[in-house]
Order: structure tokens, then sequence, then C-alpha cells
């Protein structure tokens, strides 16, 4: 692999980076401060020593596999930039067709209650489309919820973040809406070693079990906590939407349904609180 040292070029680093140029130059401007029209007006800045041991490092790293989002520190999600690093899985495209669900089923001045926050970009977005809402999100892991906070912070919205393994920390709350894109990934799923899932938190992508343990909690116990007439949608796999649906009719959900992806994959499912149900 090429070392860069202090004095080379921008244009220079360009020309021969051991990575794909998109990611070479996301990388340069993230340790040089520059933003894409300045990397090609300051082509000829040359790094210092400081800089070119930062991009060695970035490089390895990412040679290495290590996604750009944790590289760079940040993901756009939804509009938004939130903060995101190992603690926390990076927010995906296909999520957002939960935050766009949320946002058709819920009241004005309704009460969202997200599980599984991790980064808190689901909870953060519809905080942000929706300032009339009431947005209260959990998670077990103590280091997700600082990067969640964190995020509220700098996206400017106010969430009630509550440490929780699941239901257990908001007692006998009633909310309109409940989310989660809870861990759905099958124990020994071949793509928890591959690409970027190498690099997130394990306990966040899979259940170690059949990868429905979390769907099944929260289909049992979510009607407990919504209001009348309550929506509970729930980001799955891509083969798990029938399961999921039967979870929620076995839980007296009503409505019961799925919503297709961009990739046109069934991707989250939900159902509505029954009048007669728990």
């Amino acid at each position: 692999m090429m070392s860069i040292l202090a004095g080379d070029t921008i244009a220079s680093i360009m020309r021969s980076a051991p990575v794909e140029q998109l990611e070479a130059r996301m990388l340069i401007g993230h340790v040089t401060q520059l933003t894409r029209v300045q990397l090609i007006t300051q082509s000829e800045r040359a790094l210092n020593t400081a800089e070119a041991e930062q991009l060695n490092t970035l490089f390895q790293r990412r040679i290495a596999g290590e996604p750009m989002a944790y590289l760079l520190g940040e993901r756009e999600f939804f509009g938004l930039t939130f903060q995101v690093d190992p603690a926390v899985l990076i927010p995906r495209p296909d999520t957002e067709l939960l935050v766009e669900l949320a946002l058709q089923h819920l009241p004005l001045h309704g009460r969202v209650l997200d599980m599984g926050t991790g980064s808190g970009a689901i909870a953060i977005a519809i905080a942000h489309t929706r300032r009339d809402a009431h947005v209260t999100a959990l998670d077990v892991s103590e280091n997700a919820l600082l990067v969640a906070q964190g995020n509220a912070k700098n996206n400017q919205v106010d969430v009630e973040f509550l440490r929780s393994d699941w239901f257990v920390a908001i007692a006998e709350q009633q909310f309109d809406l409940i989310v989660s894109n809870p861990p759905y990934i099958v124990a020994g799923d071949r793509h928890l070693s591959e690409g970027d899932l190498r690099f997130e938190p394990i306990d966040a992508l899979t259940d170690h079990a059949d990868g429905l343990s979390a769907l099944r909690i929260i289909s049992q116990q979510a009607a407990r906590y919504l209001s009348a007439d309550g929506w509970l949608l729930m980001e799955h796999g891509y083969d798990q939407a029938e399961a999921v649906r039967d979870l929620l009719s076995e839980n007296n959900f009503t409505e019961v349904q799925s919503w297709c992806d961009l990739a046109n994959i069934e991707r989250v499912s939900g159902g509505k609180k029954s009048r007669t149900g728990s």
C-alpha cells in the first residue's frame, strides 16, 4: 500500500489512492476539512504531518473493510446528519420506509415509542418532521443512548431517551404508535461475516436465535402500551414478512399488512390494536 507523506498534495494522493476515488475524496475532505469544491480548487495543497498520518490510518481501515460511516463518523438519514460509531448500527435507506409509515399513522400531538433506537435515527427523524409529537426512545445499550442523545441535540429535537430492556422502563405509559427496527438476522447467517455487518454491534443485528425473538416479544406485549386504535410498525428481514404478520395476527392486531421498500421487498409489517385486544 502507498504511504502518504507530509508534503504530498491532494492531487497526487487522489491519483494513487488505494481506495475508490469517491471514498478517497471523502476521506481526504474529512481529514483536511475541505469541501468537495475546495478539494478541486486547492488540489495542490500539501498535507501536513498530522493529516498524512490520519489519512494513512483511514485508508488502512477502509482497505480492511471498515464502513465509511464509521471512518467519517456520520451518515445521512431522512435528510438529517447522524453521528455514528461502532456502538450503533449505521442508518440505512431501507429504514426510511419505517419513518414514512410512522408519519402516516401518527395522529396530531401523538405519542410515539421507538424501541431499540440505536443512533436515534428513527425517533429523531419523526421528531424533526412532526414537532407536535411526543417521542420516547428506548435502548438497552448505554453507549448507544449517548450517541442518540448527541444526535438529538445536533438535530435540535426533543426526544425522551430511556435505558430499557424492551418495555421494562416505561411502566404503564400509553402510546399512539410503537415503531421498532429490532435485531432480526438469524444466528449464523453468512451476512453477519460479510461487508459492513462485520464491524457493526452484533447484538443490534441478531437475536442469536431464529431472528424473530425480538419481533415476537414486541408483538406479544405492545398492545398493553398502545392507546385505542394505536399502531405497531416493525422492520424485519427480507423473508420474514409472513412470519411477522402471523405474529401480529396471533396477538389480536387488526388491519395487519406489510409494506415494500424501494427494492420491492416486504420490509415493514404492522397492525392496529384490536378494540378487544389485550
